[in-house]
């Protein structure tokens, strides 16, 4: 798997330490062993790669199922990071490690230590979009993904707002802009605004361009939210 030394040429940094080190060195510590590191607490898309795969791992087994949907998902999202030599050789460690148990608390508390808010939101959008691969969330899913967000102090509002891009009701739109139907068309629009800076995929550039691309999604879902608003109340 010569994914490592290609994807982390430039050292690893606080992802070697904690628990996703202690994960990830159980299936490529003779391949991370001899690769430089960066000083610590310094971000770089490598450890948000890392963290990012222990994560899909443990929302995968949450429902005792892997899925063909899933795996198709999460090689899709690789192919277009990284090509599909690298995809292979990602969704090789991703089969090695769904084989062990995911300390989640453990690996949220890492991940708030090294990686920001914006971030961090990005992952749970992710992490939606992977467990509605087959078109069905399962009780399992939705409350391990409740559990990252907490663990990630996302607040009810900020995790009703990933979750309505992807579970629609007919309140979604207005659970995306977090405020409820009875805001004026005033509020509407400061909500919007408000958002659109929260959620700018410039708050992810340091993350890489695969990630930045995931937000740019959701900023347009996020558009599309305030289009649909509009258009209910012909403003």
């Amino acid at each position: 798997m010569s994914l490592f030394k290609t994807l982390l040429a430039g050292g690893l940094g606080w992802a070697l330490g904690g628990p996703i080190g202690a994960i990830i060195g159980v299936v490529a510590s003779k391949l991370l062993k001899d690769l430089p590191t960066t000083p610590q607490g310094q971000r770089s898309g490598g450890d948000y790669f890392l963290g990012m795969l222990v994560l899909i791992t443990a929302v995968m087994k949450a429902d005792k199922k892997i899925m063909k949907s899933e795996l198709d998902y999460v090689k899709n999202f690789l192919l277009k990071s990284f090509g599909e030599t690298k995809a292979k050789e990602s969704l090789i460690l991703i089969k090695d490690l769904l084989k062990q148990d995911i300390p989640v608390n453990d690996v949220c508390h890492q991940i708030n230590q090294n990686i920001n808010k914006e971030s961090r939101i990005q992952m749970v959008h992710f992490l939606f979009g992977l467990a509605l691969s087959d078109g069905i969330l399962s009780h399992e899913e939705e409350e391990l993904i409740r559990q990252i967000a907490f663990e990630f102090q996302m607040n009810s509002n900020e995790y009703q707002s990933v979750k309505s891009m992807f579970v629609q009701d007919v309140n979604w739109a207005y659970r995306v802009l977090e405020i409820s139907p009875e805001a004026t068309d005033k509020e509407v629009a400061k909500a919007f605004r408000v958002m659109a800076i929260k959620y700018h995929p410039d708050k992810v550039a340091d993350q890489g361009e695969d990630v930045v691309k995931a937000a740019n999604e959701k900023f347009q879902t996020l558009n599309e939210a305030y289009q649909a608003i509009k258009k209910e109340r012909n403003i």
